[in-house]
């Protein structure tokens, strides 16, 4: 009988990181749908950038107090979470508190782990504040009703409640340590709970260990809770943020990518010596030729789909851009959301088929619309301002490829500024005869 909590414990551990696995499969998957591109170079220069922006949290705090406030409850989380480790060797092999035997150096380590509980607790209700009371613009917008809301407050009321129970769990542990309990022995640092603990005197030994034990359970369950719920959360970031920023584009941001068939093209119209009648060598074989551009998300590249699931919803690139200040429909953050909403429904498709069955749907025009992709002035504040390095501009321009080459679908103002570059060598309705013609007046 004395066995069964541990029995329990391995049980839920093991199914909780098992079920983690399982979905971070999909998303590998899923990510892995993308073409291919490759970003193997400038290893230290992207080592570099992951350590600096993922890591080090640079480009947050270009917003002082959102950046500052973030960082406190990132590093306070991540080194909190240390403390798993004890727990989990506690559970599985029955003892408590395995690491007090490290004396004075454990006691810092608990007494820092309560103060960064409580800042924890503190700037998440901050957040809160910021989201709900004071109703931030970016938190506010047409794509974070529902769903992107509720989850954004979710995972707050989620940090709030592991906080709270930490710092229960280890104010009853003192009291019971000050009774002189077995198993209880004395060890560690309690600058908050120690303030906490005296709502617990006056409870019998055994009411004591109750409430340490379920403050315990429910925080160890808590963990594996929130673990597996990252899954179904823009809280992925947490993970794919250093990937992310990792495998992103080193290109200077106003260099845009060039199709490989199209370059292949206007070499060949340019080479005085090539056949014109030679048949290209993609037309020899039977596969299909490639599509232009992209229109739904089987035609991005992974790296853009790692960025899909990477988006934190934060609303940093929305805010800053120019099309979407000035009251027009495009917002980078949307795009993102589309993209993965669109990716995760066709990983939904490849389990239940095995394969993906063609569904009538596509990221264009069932997610994003034309309107919002022509918005966009291709500035690449978006871009600039991601905390994480997503390049939502890389996949609107993209689509607009398609909506271009595949479907002549540009806007008449587009069109016409091509016809006049074909025909007189300038965006402008003029002959180039009579370019020069101001300058006689």
């Amino acid at each position: 009988m004395q066995y069964i909590p541990n029995i329990l414990f391995v049980i839920a551990l093991v199914a909780g990181v098992g079920y983690f696995a399982k979905n971070i499969r999909k998303v590998i998957r899923n990510i892995r749908l993308g073409k291919d591109v490759d970003r193997t170079d400038n290893k230290n220069e992207r080592l570099g950038n992951m350590v600096r922006i993922a890591l080090g949290q640079s480009k947050m705090v270009r917003r002082p107090i959102a950046g500052i406030l973030h960082i406190l409850v990132y590093l306070g989380f991540i080194i909190i979470n240390i403390e798993m480790l004890e727990i989990i060797i506690d559970g599985i092999i029955g003892t408590h508190r395995v690491f007090s035997f490290l004396g004075g150096f454990y006691d810092f380590l608990i007494g820092t782990f309560e103060l960064l509980a409580i800042t924890v607790l503190a700037v998440v209700i901050i957040f809160w504040v910021r989201r709900n009371v004071i109703k931030i613009k970016r938190f506010w917008s047409a794509e974070m009703k529902g769903w992107p809301k509720s989850d954004g407050d979710l995972i707050l009321y989620f940090e709030m409640v592991l906080m709270t129970l930490f710092l229960v769990m280890n104010a009853a542990d003192l009291q019971l340590q000050q009774l002189g309990a077995a198993h209880y022995v004395e060890a560690g640092a309690y600058p908050v709970s120690q303030y906490i603990a005296p709502f617990f005197e006056g409870m019998s030994t055994a009411a004591l260990i109750m409430v340490e034990r379920t403050a315990w359970w429910l925080h160890i369950l808590g963990i594996l809770v929130f673990l597996n719920y990252l899954y179904f959360s823009k809280h992925l970031h947490i993970l794919l943020a250093f990937p992310n920023t990792y495998y992103a584009d080193l290109k200077p941001k106003g260099q845009m990518d060039n199709l490989a068939s199209v370059t292949k093209e206007v070499m060949l119209m340019m080479d005085p010596e090539a056949d014109p009648f030679a048949a290209p060598a993609e037309e020899e074989s039977d596969a299909d030729p490639e599509k232009f551009g992209a229109s739904d998300v089987l035609d991005l590249n992974w790296v853009q789909l790692l960025n899909s699931y990477t988006c934190t919803e934060c609303g940093r690139c929305t805010s800053e851009c120019p099309a979407n200040q000035t009251g027009k429909k495009l917002s980078p953050r949307k795009i993102m959301m589309d993209t993965r909403d669109r990716l995760q429904e066709v990983g939904a498709n490849i389990d239940k088929n095995g394969s993906f069955v063609d569904d009538g749907k596509q990221l264009l025009n069932d997610y994003i619309t034309t309107e919002e992709l022509w918005a966009c002035t291709s500035c690449n504040a978006c871009v600039e301002a991601c905390p994480v390095s997503i390049s939502p501009l890389s996949i609107i321009l993209d689509m607009r490829r398609y909506l271009v080459m595949e479907q002549s679908a540009a806007p008449t103002d587009l069109n016409n500024m091509m016809s006049n570059i074909e025909n007189n060598g300038a965006p402008w309705p003029f002959n180039q005869m009579d370019r020069l013609n101001w300058s006689q007046e």
